[in-house]
C-alpha cells in the first residue's frame, strides 16, 4: 500500500452529494467540451459540431438536451431561413468558469500531452 503522508487509514468517507451530482453531468463525455466551447462564444449546433471534433450530431444533440435540462444552457430557435438553432450558457453555466480554468491549469501541470496519466498519479 502506497503511503499517503497519514491519510486515507481506515474506511473511505462517502462522496458528498455535491461531487456525486456534478460528476454525474459534467464527467459525461464530450458535456466539459461543450461547456468550455460555449464559454468562448455563443454558437449554432453546426459551430459546436465543428468544434468538437469526433462529436457525433446525436450525442451532441443528447448533451445539449442534458445540459439544458439542469439549467446550464439555453436554446434559441431562429426561425430564419434556414432554421437554425443557437445555445448560450446561462449564468449557472457561465458559473462553471472558474473550476473549468483550474481544471485545464490542472491538465497543463499533471498530464503530459497524449493524456496519459503520469506515473506519479497512478494506484
Amino acid at each position: 500500500m502506497a503511503d499517503h503522508g497519514g491519510r486515507g487509514h481506515g474506511p473511505c468517507k462517502k462522496v458528498d452529494d455535491g461531487m456525486t451530482r456534478v460528476f454525474e453531468l459534467l464527467g459525461k463525455r464530450w458535456t466539459g467540451l461543450i461547456v468550455a466551447v460555449l464559454l468562448e462564444q455563443d454558437a449554432y449546433f453546426a459551430e459546436l459540431r465543428r468544434a468538437i471534433p469526433g462529436i457525433s450530431e446525436r450525442m451532441l444533440s443528447d448533451r445539449l438536451t442534458e445540459l439544458a435540462g439542469a439549467g446550464l444552457v439555453l436554446r434559441e430557435v431562429d426561425a430564419g431561413p434556414p432554421l437554425r438553432v443557437a445555445y448560450r450558457l446561462t449564468d449557472a453555466g457561465r458559473a462553471l468558469e472558474p473550476a473549468l480554468k483550474e481544471l485545464s491549469r490542472w491538465a497543463e501541470r499533471y498530464l503530459p500531452d497524449g493524456g496519459q496519466c503520469p506515473e506519479s498519479l497512478r494506484s
